[in-house]
């Protein structure tokens, strides 16, 4: 009976007082679970497809068509898979494998270098017509690769390089996106005070930039470089139009043209193990890349928080 007498005795506005955190707490919780729904979700999203392919590429061909697809079954036939993969036309697929890696890390390269210089120089210096200029870069991210593969090849075929490895990195190393991001990311990472200070110690403009610009861009040209890695590595339209040699093949039209011989000559599921386990070979690089370099987004990201 005490105890209901204290109760009654405790004002209305103390009541509301203590129950209102907890009303307030309650719909951010509920944003929070859903939230976390949805990031899981997306991890299924992603990772569910990299989970098939692993499974995919264990199996024999008959089992393949025979068995759940997301689990393993008929036994493991994933080594092999890769013998036949890497003997199958005498070895070719390390050549596009080769071939890809050359492709990809020197498009990437050039493409962050020129990235780099062409944002430094928007987001540091006023010269005539620089925002003419960078208004159409902007643009030039509208367009799609597609609508411009035929002049480029009309191009490159008028200057006798098609057929060659230039047909492909060259038209890789343009990145109208790097350019935005690495001028939006100069802007806010160099401060202009720093580059005032090695200017009134004698240091030119491309001194400044090699060993000023570059170290404080880190984590921007990372992300520049793996954009451009992983659109050269996945590039398909634009070796197919331009490379005639099965030799210069990258790995996507290399397991397209592997495929289409064997449905071609009326083995429609002959390949299919060994162009599901090229597949899953050709994603192992980017992955690993991705590990290693992503300790430089993190550090960025730190060193922003801490000047912030």
């Amino acid at each position: 009976m005490s105890s209901i007498e204290a109760r009654a005795t405790i004002p209305v506005e103390e009541v509301t007082a203590q129950e209102r955190p907890r009303r307030q707490y309650a719909p951010e919780r509920r944003r929070s679970t859903l939230l976390t729904v949805l990031l899981w979700l997306a991890v299924l999203y992603f990772v569910l497809p990299l989970w098939w392919l692993f499974v995919s590429s264990t199996k024999d061909n008959s089992s393949l068509f025979a068995t759940f697809g997301l689990w393993f079954g008929g036994g493991f036939s994933l080594q092999e898979n890769l013998e036949t993969l890497f003997t199958v036309r005498g070895g070719i697929f390390a050549r596009w494998l080769l071939n890809t890696v050359f492709y990809a890390v020197v498009s990437a390269v050039g493409a962050t270098l020129l990235a780099t210089m062409a944002g430094y120089a928007f987001a540091k210096y006023r010269f005539p017509g620089s925002k003419i200029l960078f208004s159409l870069t902007l643009g030039a991210v509208m367009i799609p690769l597609t609508a411009l593969a035929l002049p480029t090849y009309l191009l490159f075929s008028s200057a006798g390089l098609t057929d060659t490895p230039w047909a492909v990195i060259v038209p890789s190393l343009v990145s109208p996106f790097g350019v935005y991001l690495m001028r939006v990311y100069a802007a806010d990472a160099i401060p202009d005070g720093l580059i005032e200070a090695a200017r009134v110690d004698g240091a030119g403009e491309f001194r400044i930039f090699w060993q000023v610009g570059l170290r404080l861009l880190g984590p921007g040209l990372v992300t520049v470089f793996l954009f451009t890695l992983v659109a050269t590595w996945n590039n398909y339209f634009l070796p197919l139009i331009m490379l005639n040699s099965s030799d210069l093949y990258p790995i996507t039209v290399g397991l397209a043209q592997l495929q289409s011989a064997a449905n071609a000559g009326g083995g429609s599921q002959a390949l299919f193990s060994t162009v599901i386990t090229g597949s899953f070979v050709s994603i192992l690089p980017l992955i690993i890349a991705f590990l290693f370099l992503q300790r430089y987004w993190q550090s960025g990201l730190a060193t922003g928080g801490v000047k912030g």
